[in-house]
């Protein structure tokens, strides 16, 4: 009885066709759902040349006020609804009881007017924020 050789084939090469097309897919879903996922209300900063803050805390909590006046948070369930004084107060107070060291900013809307913006400050140092700051816009060069 004659033995058949077995011939040993090289190990075949992996197709890698399919993992690219996976990932062109996943790309094409991440540049489309990341604009998405940015949540707030339209504010139009002022333009200061300031240096930007370094911190730690990757996400401050952020009270926005628009030019209409109305006070918004960035937590919650409904970020895009206003509050009134008090019940920013009693959010950011809660917040800061879990996060002390949590860093709050405030982004007024150019049209607004001083006052409104410093009220928004008073009521955060009220709920024991120890300090505020404010957002800008880099000027265009």
């Amino acid at each position: 009885m004659a033995r058949q050789r077995v011939r040993k084939r090289p190990m075949a090469d992996i197709n890698v066709v399919p993992y690219i097309d996976v990932m062109l897919v996943m790309l094409v879903i991440f540049m489309i759902t990341a604009p998405l996922l940015t949540q707030g209300v339209q504010v139009e900063l002022p333009v200061a040349a300031a240096e930007p803050i370094e911190e730690a805390d990757k996400e401050p909590l952020v009270v926005n006020v628009d030019a209409a006046g109305n006070l918004y948070l960035n937590v919650g369930e409904t970020p895009e609804e206003p509050l009134d004084g008090e019940t920013l107060m009693q959010k950011v107070a809660a917040v800061l009881r879990r996060q002390p060291q949590k860093s709050v900013l405030v982004r007024g809307d150019h049209a607004v007017d001083y006052g409104t913006v410093v009220s928004a400050m008073v009521l955060l140092q009220q709920a024991g924020v120890p300090s505020v700051g404010l957002v800008t816009e880099p000027p265009e060069e």
